[in-house]
């Protein structure tokens, strides 16, 4: 009876790989968002947000995200980026997204397009969330969920007040695609 035990509790250990093999992202929909303490991993969605992602892996490859700081961090909420002038009021040279808002819930880990009051002025600006966020859902869109690594995410260095605003903030020190990485 021991060996049936062992040998089912095997089983269901070489299944559970196999569905998470099945269910895992591409390479070509599978981020590298190198920090200062670790890699995170981040699954894109382009079923939710098609034209985010392809800006998204635009972007990527130009290699427009290294080096760009974290200029927002607000503890239990998120941490933003993708700002080339570090403020908050820089993008890309390619023109605002159109929202592609969802049902998918802003929780811990997913990767959302930062925008102004004006739902369609996405650009290149992204927030990670601490923790659920379900005022953000449907308002804002969805465009990855971190896979692996969210403790480094953690630990972005976190700013003042409810601007959250950082003083010598941390850097992305790379960004790669998974089909790209070498």
């Amino acid at each position: 009876m021991p060996h049936f035990r062992f040998l089912a509790a095997l089983l269901v250990s070489l299944l559970a790989l196999a569905s998470f093999g099945a269910n895992a992202a591409s390479p070509e929909n599978t981020l590298y968002l190198d920090l200062k303490d670790g890699r995170v991993v981040i699954e894109l969605r382009p079923d939710l947000a098609p034209k985010h992602v392809e800006r998204v892996k635009q972007l990527v490859r130009e290699g427009f995200y290294n080096g760009l700081t974290f200029h927002r961090v607000i503890g239990g909420f998120m941490a933003q980026t993708g700002d080339p002038n570090g403020d908050g009021t820089g993008s890309s040279k390619y023109p605002d997204l159109p929202a592609e808002f969802s049902q998918a819930p802003f929780k811990r880990g997913t990767v959302g397009a930062a925008r102004t009051g004006n739902p369609n002025s996405a650009n290149s600006q992204f927030f990670i969330c601490f923790e659920v966020a379900s005022n953000l859902d449907g308002q804002y869109t969805v465009w990855g969920q971190v896979i692996e690594g969210m403790q480094f995410v953690d630990g972005v260095k976190k700013g003042q007040g409810a601007n959250g605003r950082v003083a010598n903030p941390d850097k992305i020190i790379k960004m790669q695609l998974a089909s790209d990485a070498r």
